[in-house]
């Protein structure tokens, strides 16, 4: 890589009173309060900043009052933290408003990744539980460490990608009690193939497309629609070519019946079907498909019955 002009810099340390270093007008890093308050505690228990706030002078900016570069968060946290003094590392080398804003954007973006299993390692070496506090981990992170197993997990083995969908109630009241539950690891995780990811995302844009909706949930919503109409599908899974079964197992009678309901006449002849077959012991208690079984039988086996080669 080569750059316009020259991007060596011969920075110092320097101790500043982070009261009066010039805040930066627009900053894309942000902290959520719980994050901010964990790290004012962080600095007032150690009395010092343990990690250094980048700042500018080159003449542009008076001693004292040179520009934060990276660490506006950990300089407004000193002051609350009541430190009048921090050691900060200082660029008196001339910068272009390009490089200033590089060198702002790098410190916020290349911060690397953790390895959960190794994560969950070094915090189960804290035994205290106040460091354990300091070190900053949230909620989400410890759950995510209580889940993980160490063994065989780590970067090199493991992409994976994340989608999270909350379902919520659509009165105010429920939904607030949701996200309580949520906060709380009240929740379920269902695990994805990594290959249809990007098919889900797809699927997604498609159906916004498609219905001119920009709402994810409206979306879904289409989505769900769209298989609901086409539950007898599903037959492909327990169905060979040959119209025998592929497994023993227990499947829905959507994907038999082609819909999750049936009119309720029909639904209490069925029932009274099944109780007097159960009544004279013909087939056993709960155990009513036994005699739609031989009631379909008996249709195939008929002589009006006209057979249809497998598809």
């Amino acid at each position: 890589m080569t750059m316009t002009t020259s991007s060596q810099i011969r920075p110092r340390l320097v101790q500043r009173d982070p009261r009066r270093l010039t805040r930066l007008a627009v900053n894309a890093h942000y902290q959520t309060k719980e994050e901010y308050d964990r790290l004012v505690a962080n600095i007032r228990e150690d009395g010092c900043l343990t990690s250094i706030p980048l700042i500018y002078g080159a003449g542009e900016y008076p001693e004292g009052e040179e520009l934060i570069v990276s660490g506006n968060h950990r300089c407004d946290a000193s002051v609350e933290a009541g430190l009048d003094e921090i050691t900060c590392l200082l660029i008196d080398d001339p910068q272009s408003r390009d490089q200033l804003i590089a060198r702002q954007l790098s410190h916020n973006a290349i911060t690397g990744k953790d390895d959960p299993a190794t994560l969950q390692q070094l915090y189960d070496q804290i035994e205290d539980v106040d460091w354990r506090a300091y070190s900053g981990l949230d909620d989400a992170q410890l759950q995510l460490l209580a889940e993980v197993s160490p063994e065989g997990l780590a970067e090199a083995n493991l992409d994976f990608a994340t989608v999270s969908l909350i379902f919520l109630p659509m009165e105010l009241e429920a939904a607030r009690e949701a996200f309580d539950q949520a906060r709380l690891g009240q929740n379920e995780s269902w695990l994805a193939a990594r290959a249809d990811y990007q098919q889900t995302l797809d699927t997604l844009a498609s159906t916004h497309a498609a219905h001119k909706v920009g709402n994810v949930a409206t979306a879904l919503h289409a989505i769900l629609a769209i298989a609901e109409r086409h539950l007898d599908e599903l037959q492909e899974g327990y169905t060979a070519p040959d119209g025998t079964h592929l497994h023993s197992g227990h499947v829905g009678l959507e994907t038999v019946l082609g819909a999750r309901t049936l009119p309720a006449p029909a639904a209490i002849t069925i029932n009274k079907a099944i109780a007097a077959a159960e009544g004279r012991g013909e087939i056993g208690q709960g155990q009513g498909w036994r005699l739609l079984e031989r009631l379909a039988g008996e249709y195939l086996s008929g002589t009006n019955h006209v057979p249809t080669e497998p598809a």
